[in-house]
């Protein structure tokens, strides 16, 4: 099976992109192709699948297969690319448009230069508080700040967040520090998180800057994570580190995205998108070489 892609990254946060505006793709098949692609060795190597396809109630949609071949519900880096792929090759012809996810419609703008478009601003919406609708487990309709949280014989202090998917972020005093090959992948199937979560470790610079190292739910560890770094502005303002209103660079370790929690509760995300290439894809290839 040939399979058209698009790959492209937004700090490092890289995906196969298909596109079901030209092409068709079954249903059940869509886990284990994203797995194929994103397999490093004998795939294209990613961090999942995203299909960009038609929407009844926006211009685009967009859905997120993990490399482990779980589906998202939202992703900011790649509503960024989405945004670039769907202005670029004429889906969209406004610079401002709507794209739907599982998780929500969000609103894009693209800032093109001679019909190319690096970069992008989304907004998110709203973040979600509550620990049910995040989910976490305990009182479902209290927000969780600061609350203790121990794992592994460690106390910390979690503030949970959802952008669409959940995240689980905690302060840590030196990024270097941040103990993500350690507690990421056990937080991340914590039975308290009953959806899983990603897990993200920040460390405040200034009111208006942050480090940021995350594990991605069903991807593990990434350069970058645009929902993060939103529940990582939102998480710091809960818990007054960081201001309402203002501009907040949050340094990845791919680059840097800027945040701002609006005053009518909406979170602002921008920062870059990138197309690295395109091709064809050989999907069951790797089974007839290993077969032969």
């Amino acid at each position: 099976m040939e399979i058209p892609f698009t790959k492209m990254h937004a700090l490092g946060n890289n995906y196969v992109y298909v596109d079901l505006f030209q092409y068709y793709m079954e249903e059940e098949s869509m886990s284990g192709i994203a797995k194929a692609m994103a397999d490093v060795h004998r795939g294209i190597g990613s961090d999942g699948m995203i299909l960009i396809h038609p929407s009844d109630k926006a211009d685009v949609g967009m859905r997120i297969f993990n490399k482990d071949g779980s589906e998202g519900k939202s992703c900011g880096n790649g509503l960024r690319c989405t945004a670039k792929y769907a202005f670029e090759n004429g889906i969209v012809s406004k610079p401002t448009f709507q794209i739907e996810t599982k998780a929500n419609i969000v609103q894009a703008e693209v800032f093109p230069n001679e019909g190319i478009v690096d970069y992008v601003t989304i907004n998110m919406g709203e973040p979600i508080l509550q620990r049910a609708a995040i989910p976490m487990l305990g009182d479902a309709t209290e927000a969780v700040i600061s609350e203790d949280y121990l794992v592994e014989d460690q106390s910390l202090k979690v503030t949970a967040v959802s952008m669409g998917n959940p995240h689980a972020v905690f302060f840590v005093e030196d990024i270097k520090d941040a103990p993500l090959y350690e507690l990421g992948p056990v937080i991340e199937k914590d039975t308290r998180f009953p959806e899983g979560v990603n897990v993200e470790f920040i460390q405040v610079i200034s009111e208006k800057e942050l480090h940021f190292r995350v594990w991605e739910r069903g991807s593990g560890i990434t350069q970058a994570c645009g929902t993060g770094a939103c529940a990582a502005v939102v998480a710091a303002a809960l818990n007054g580190r960081v201001s309402r209103q203002e501009d907040v660079t949050v340094h990845l370790q791919g680059g840097d995205l800027v945040i701002n929690w609006a005053e009518n509760g909406e979170v602002w995300m921008s920062g870059e998108a990138r197309t690295v290439a395109s091709g064809l894809f050989y999907y069951g290839r790797e089974q007839i070489v290993e077969s032969s």
